[in-house]
């Protein structure tokens, strides 16, 4: 990178009594990108922004956050910090503008606090109560108190988990937002559609370590094909069967479901369902879709991004 990255770590370990959360994580985050740190629940994200925070200590590794190490209390690098943890509880019976006076207080400088509502579009709300909000507004809230002190550097942690579509689209539309304004953010997730949409690079990471990372777009196509179909059979056909089909560049078996990687779709499927016939077989579900983020992560740990095992085809 042209010049120095906003956020890195070399080696990143951390090492608890029952568990290795990270284990030799190398990152680099240039200003004014969008970095996703994608993985399934337990991959190790949430450890890693947390020592990114300066909220909890590594066990090795080197860590610098706008050039600078964590060192006593980082009250002035917290200061050009936004932080969006995973889950925020607020007082239900404050006043939404309560809230945000609250965290503006905390930052020598940075946002009025009408404007950090508006920008989650929250104006209207600046007198409720927390406890009449949605649970998409709660988490617009939560951003907005990340956005209130102005920061030059954001973290958001799984901000959409648990939210329904149209909420999820709302908190898409912030980031894109703050990406328009220049801000550097570090996004952790285990949606691949929302790493796709808001992401400049992604991390694809498991088990504390990093197995890929690029643009979404050249991960996807580092499959080597660009279609998947995936077919659920009522019995067993062997893998080197279905890997000599014309266009087949890999197959995978998730639980009761085959995906086969393919290059052309309509030049796979028929004879596809001429093997399934000629070995008595019948399939009882066949999709298709363009393969994602979350087909490379079944190619790279074996399992889908919801932790389902791989089972040999």
């Amino acid at each position: 990178m042209a010049s120095s990255p906003v956020l890195l770590c070399r080696a990143l370990v951390k090492r608890y009594p029952d568990v290795v959360a990270v284990a030799g994580l190398d990152l680099e985050v240039a200003a004014g990108e969008c970095y996703g740190l994608l993985g399934p629940n337990g991959a190790g994200k949430t450890t890693t922004v947390e020592i990114l925070e300066g909220l909890t200590e590594p066990s090795e590794g080197e860590v610098r956050v706008l050039g600078e190490r964590w060192q006593g209390g980082g009250q002035a690098l917290r200061a050009r910090l936004g932080v969006q943890l995973q889950e925020t509880k607020f007082p239900e019976k404050l006043r939404v503008r309560e809230v945000i006076e609250l965290f503006r207080s905390f930052y020598p400088r940075g946002l009025a606090p009408g404007e950090a509502l508006d920008r989650v579009s929250l104006g209207d709300k600046a007198r409720a109560f927390v406890r009449t909000l949605s649970g998409g507004q709660k988490q617009r809230l939560s951003l907005a108190c990340a956005l209130v002190g102005d920061p030059e550097v954001l973290f958001l942690d799984e901000p959409t988990t648990g939210l329904d579509p149209a909420s999820r689209r709302e908190i898409w539309a912030i980031v894109e937002e703050l990406k328009a304004r220049g801000r550097t953010i570090l996004l952790t997730t285990h949606y691949m559609e929302e790493a796709a949409r808001l992401c400049d690079r992604v991390a694809i990471v498991d088990h504390g370590r990093k197995l890929a990372e690029g643009t979404p777009a050249a991960l996807v196509a580092s499959l080597g094909a660009e279609h998947v179909i995936e077919v659920e059979l009522d019995g067993e056909i062997e893998t080197a069967a279905l890997e000599v089909l014309p266009g087949v560049e890999a197959v995978h078996r998730v639980e009761e479901t085959l995906r086969l990687t393919v290059r052309d779709v309509a030049r796979a499927v028929p004879p596809l369902l001429a093997l399934v016939a000629s070995r008595g077989r019948v399939a009882r579900r066949l999709a298709t879709h363009h393969a994602t983020l979350e087909d490379l992560f079944l190619k790279l740990a074996g399992r889908t991004l919801e932790g389902e095992a791989e089972t040999a085809a």
